[in-house]
């Protein structure tokens, strides 16, 4: 608090109508900023990859197991997709109770377990049972979207919650080019795509234990 407090007198004192970019890197000197960040960066590695190739692990899957039941990919990843939506409705009512890094770090959890079960799932599960998987997952892995937007403009100066909030969103979706990218070119079978993301939750959850506290 008192780190905080110092670093809003800085800003105040050398405030002018001009861009600083030395205020903006001083942000992540405050840990809780940095921990609010450094959760959001975690959860951006694993979020957009996972949506985009939600449709390829899928349709793998339906072909390795002769898609018997004549499932339509295309309406089940749509439906994993949409339910984040409701995710996001959850979590903003759990975060009232229990506040938004409560929240957002179970989706973390719960996001980061699925990424390690996945090949797992994968190889185990029949298409029911994957589709409720993908569907818990789908909940978990967006609905701490808006947790950590809260945090992150929380944890700030006044003065520099909208400098905050576009530097950290712009790094955010900058990390989904990268972990898109890994995904598109590293031989690896469908089924173990998704442990190449467990290392975003994990690292966000390890980055915000300073907010749990």
């Amino acid at each position: 608090q008192q780190q905080q407090q110092q670093l809003s007198t800085t800003i105040n004192a050398t405030a002018t109508t001009t861009f600083q970019p030395m205020m903006v890197l001083k942000l992540f000197f405050d840990p809780h900023v940095r921990a609010a960040s450094f959760g959001y960066f975690g959860h951006m590695w694993e979020l957009y990859a996972f949506w985009a190739f939600l449709p390829v692990v899928w349709e793998a899957y339906l072909d390795d197991n002769d898609n018997n039941n004549n499932w339509d990919q295309d309406v089940a990843t749509f439906v994993i997709i949409a339910v984040g939506g409701l995710g996001c409705i959850v979590g903003g009512y759990a975060s009232d109770r229990f506040g938004s890094a409560r929240v957002a770090s179970n989706c973390l959890a719960i996001s980061g377990l699925a990424c390690l079960l996945s090949p797992l799932a994968y190889t185990w599960f029949p298409p029911s049972v994957l589709l409720v998987f993908y569907l818990v997952w789908g909940m978990a892995v967006v609905a701490d979207s808006p947790q950590f937007s809260s945090l992150v403009a929380s944890t700030s100066p006044p003065q520099l919650k909208g400098s905050a909030l576009t530097i950290v969103n712009c790094i955010g979706f900058s990390l989904t080019i990268v972990s898109i990218q890994l995904l598109s070119n590293i031989p690896l079978h469908e089924r173990y795509l998704f442990l190449l993301l467990a290392p975003g939750p994990m690292f966000g959850l390890w980055s915000m234990r300073i907010l749990l506290l």
